[in-house]
């Protein structure tokens, strides 16, 4: 977030124009929007201003995350708001993919033909000193096609840099708003809210998901943070930034939702999965793979097969002694959940070397591109081995599977056989037909048991018995 905000350079010329044609369109009965303002409705009227002289909100959500990207020009941007070089890169970000910054969004591009095409639809919002409160990203577009106006509302005379933040979050989180925030800046505005000293089960409502949807999300963001955090190189500075986790939305949240059920019963077995799937997502498997890494991923099917340089040195368990309890120490993890998250780390930091461009030399950056290919190799055998697993695990569970499921279709024929018979309804000689048909597939089921078990259970004796011609 923006360190200096304040009024902009131009604040003091921009407030007397902005006031004179907001008179105007009061007299003129114009247009207006509305916003929410304070806990209210508030109906804002609707004039002209200059692309040219209004100012990017540095604090808008929208490019929050892609912010960090430069950290050069993000500090211009903290320290100088205002100035053209801060503005230029507010605008660069507008136009750019969240998830690849370095390629136009394709959103940004369509917005651009549309405006072309129609003109503008929808007025942005304003504060009375020129900010941008909504429609940044439209003023972007507008100034690219050379367009010079843009119709605004304009918010009241005592606007604050909060109702700035609440007014654009508000616009946003309205379902008619046709371009979302991206994922991860999502993630950046609900802990903002909550840091604010919100509610959550208010926040989860302004936000249109559950309250266990924001439970699992703020975990999610605190895992990715974390992944940064460990993903640094002290000597460098070098590490992974918050877009490089845009586009895994959905496999971070199934990670959360195994991560949290096994937790509750195995914490160790809950860590293995956890690194073995961040893992995963740094080499950008796709989600139906990061799955099959469960928590003995690592020890089944990828420990021994890891090379060298990917190898972590042998873990041990240590003890940790509680403060204030003199004798009483706890394990601090297992070796494998060590030698699990030791992986993961390097891995973290090989992809952040390869994202590093000019910070690093090239040599250092080829080192760190071959030992993710080299992972990705490792981790494709693993992969395929797991899979494999899971697809005889899944043909061992089909057969009982399917039984289960008659028995539930038989158990909802006799309720609705006691039903049919009570209202005179039942077809009796349909009825005999289907048991026919259903002593009939028994018999093939028993045909095959038979052949099979040579000290049948009960319940094969039982399908054996039922099944034998008298």
């Amino acid at each position: 977030m923006a360190v200096k905000f304040g009024v902009p350079p131009e604040g003091e010329r921009i407030r007397p124009m902005v006031e004179e044609r907001v008179k105007q369109a009061m007299a003129e009965n114009g247009a207006k929007v509305t916003v929410e303002w304070r806990g209210e409705q508030k109906h804002l009227s609707v004039i002209s201003m200059p692309v040219d002289l209004l100012y990017l909100n540095p604090d808008t959500h929208r490019i929050r995350a892609q912010r960090t990207l430069d950290p050069e020009q993000n500090q211009v941007l903290e320290e100088e708001p205002w100035s053209e070089s801060a503005q230029d890169y507010l605008a660069l970000l507008l136009s750019r993919s969240p998830a690849n910054p370095t390629q136009t969004d394709p959103d940004f591009t369509a917005l651009q033909d549309e405006l072309d095409d129609f003109g503008q639809k929808e007025p942005g919002i304003i504060s009375p000193d020129g900010i941008l409160v909504d429609g940044n990203t439209r003023c972007a577009a507008l100034r690219k096609l050379g367009i010079k106006d843009i119709r605004v509302g304009v918010l009241p005379a005592d606007t604050s840099r909060r109702d700035i933040n609440n007014v654009e979050l508000a616009l946003q989180l309205r379902k008619d708003k046709r371009r979302e925030y991206s994922y991860i800046n999502r993630l950046i505005a609900i802990e903002e809210e909550l840091a604010n000293g919100r509610r959550p089960e208010d926040v989860a409502r302004d936000f249109n998901i559950k309250t266990t949807t924001l439970r699992q999300d703020r975990w999610v963001y605190q895992l990715v943070n974390d992944a940064i955090d460990r993903s640094k190189d002290p000597a460098s500075g070098v590490g992974l930034r918050l877009v490089d986790f845009e586009d895994h939305q959905e496999k971070l949240r199934e990670l959360q939702r195994d991560y949290t059920k096994l937790a509750k019963t195995d914490p160790d077995a809950a860590e293995q999965l956890k690194e073995s799937r961040l893992a995963m997502v740094v080499l950008n498997y796709p989600k139906t793979s990061v799955r099959l890494a469960e928590a003995d991923f690592h020890t089944r099917f990828l420990d021994e097969r890891l090379p060298d340089d990917l190898r972590p040195a042998a873990q041990e368990s240590a003890a940790v002694f509680i403060p204030g309890l003199p004798g009483v120490a706890v394990p601090d993890g297992t070796a494998v959940v060590k030698a699990t998250r030791a992986l993961t780390d390097n891995l973290l930091k090989a992809k952040a070397a390869t994202l590093a461009g000019d910070k690093l030399t090239p040599a250092e950056v080829t080192q760190a591109a071959a030992k993710i290919k080299s992972a990705r190799g490792t981790f494709d055998v693993a992969v395929k081995l797991a899979g494999q697993n899971a697809q005889l695990q899944k043909r061992k569970i089909a057969v009982p599977e399917r039984l289960t499921d008659a028995a539930d279709y038989v158990n909802q024929c006799a309720a609705e056989f006691a039903e049919a018979k009570a209202k005179r309804a039942l077809d009796e000689d349909s009825f005999d037909d289907a048991l026919l048909t259903l002593r009939a597939s028994l018999a093939r089921l028993a045909k095959q048991a038979g052949r099979t078990f040579s000290s049948p259970g009960d319940g094969v004796e039982w399908l054996l018995n039922a099944t034998r011609e008298s």
